[in-house]
């Protein structure tokens, strides 16, 4: 019987926490990877909450208002609940899984979400603006706050640990054709 139990919000923190690690374990830079998993113990149960926050809506058996399902829709969702298990039990193991895992995820960005044109640190760009927006959306900031620029925090750790200047490229929009999936930035990072 899947966990059915509705996932706690992240708070913004955590999901940028989650979201550094990955960009830095896909751009295959361990010291910046090593730092934000060095930060954060707690990295792979992070990991294992953003996967499951992409690979449930992405998985999941479509709605009535898209007609019977297929034998192909119940084995997406029934793999898509295999692999988020899967993550948890691996991430149990201790700190040391959070590349697995991370690579894991990048890999289902890869697959599932990222188009032929596209590279898959554009997907998780994308990603990680849902995925925190919604966290802010959960944890607003209080009254009086000055705004912050969320995006570019992993870019500027990173330039300044390489010694360079880097530059955030901006958001993209895009809109799906006919039968195929939504924009990501469609795509809710919720559990059911």
């Amino acid at each position: 019987m899947p966990d059915t139990t509705p996932l706690a919000p992240m708070t913004p923190h955590t999901a940028i926490s989650a979201f550094n690690y990955l960009r830095a374990v896909q751009a295959d830079d361990a010291d910046a990877a090593r730092e934000f998993a060095g930060a954060e113990p707690r990295m792979p149960e992070l990991l294992v909450d953003v996967a499951t926050r992409i690979v449930v809506p992405v998985t999941a058996l479509p709605g009535p208002e898209a007609g019977e399902p297929c034998e192909d829709t119940f084995a997406l969702e029934a793999l898509g609940r295999v692999f988020v298990t899967s993550l948890r039990i691996w991430a149990q193991a201790g700190p040391d899984t959070a590349e697995g895992i991370a690579r894991a995820v990048i890999d289902f960005a890869a697959q599932f979400l990222t188009e032929d044109h596209e590279d898959v640190a554009d997907t998780l760009r994308q990603l990680e603006a849902v995925g925190v927006g919604q966290a802010l959306d959960a944890h607003p900031a209080p009254t009086g706050a000055h705004p912050a620029r969320l995006t570019a925090v992993w870019c500027a750790r990173r330039a300044v640990h390489r010694g360079a200047r880097q530059s955030v490229p901006p958001h993209r929009t895009r809109r799906a054709p006919p039968g195929r999936r939504a924009p990501i930035s469609h795509t809710p990072l919720t559990a059911v």
